[in-house]
């Protein structure tokens, strides 16, 4: 493992950005930047699979596992379903689930350290929910790229995070996608640092 190359930030040329929930401009990095660069930390050593998905109606959801070096972490990553405006038919679900794929790639990959440069405005750590050695039980939990292993939020906070969406007229989806965006998971797997964050961002709003 290169760790050094693993967390070399990236050049301008390769960052994008777009616009997100808030206001917020979002950085990032196509997912065949991030794969090339596990190709070289890891000198293509680094497998991939899709362990669980779930198709919602205007959404779908997969679990990742990236692999290498007997080091495992497992992250979320979702898309939204593509359909033709005027019947509403999916234009591709397939297409829609690679690009879930992709974006649970790109969040495991930053487990390891590629793109945490990306983050450097929220709480980035190392610890036992980002990962471990096959077998052991270290394999990351579903927390978000700003995880800090505070453990998964509890149910008094994903209660009162739903009363505050259904308040504002924001629909679970809206929520999840705004969650995706801002910490890097659905609303049920938020961790509870970032459950009391979103809950104060909605309450200011």
């Amino acid at each position: 493992m290169n760790r050094q190359l693993l967390e070399q930030t990236f050049s301008e040329d390769q960052v994008r950005y777009r616009e997100g929930s808030f206001g917020q401009t979002l950085a990032y990095v196509p997912g065949h930047v991030v794969i090339e660069r596990l190709n070289q930390a890891f000198e293509s050593l680094w497998s991939f699979e899709i362990t669980a998905h779930e198709i919602h109606q205007d959404e779908v959801i997969v679990i990742g596992r990236l692999s290498a070096e007997d080091i495992t972490k497992t992250q979320f990553g979702s898309s939204k379903i593509t359909r033709v405006r005027e019947t509403g038919e999916m234009v591709s679900l397939a297409d829609d689930l690679k690009a879930a794929a992709t974006d649970a790639i790109k969040k495991a990959a930053s487990l390891f350290g590629i793109g945490l440069h990306l983050y450097a405005d929220k709480p980035v750590s190392q610890n036992s929910e980002t990962g471990g050695r096959k077998g052991d039980g270290g394999e990351s939990s579903h927390s978000g790229n700003g995880g800090n292993g505070n453990g998964r939020l509890t149910s008094k906070q994903h209660n009162f995070l739903l009363k505050l969406a259904n308040e504002r007229g924001i629909s679970k989806k809206e929520l999840n996608d705004q969650c995706v965006e801002i910490y890097g998971s659905v609303v049920d797997y938020l961790t509870r640092q970032d459950a009391s964050a979103m809950i104060e961002s909605m309450i200011a709003q």
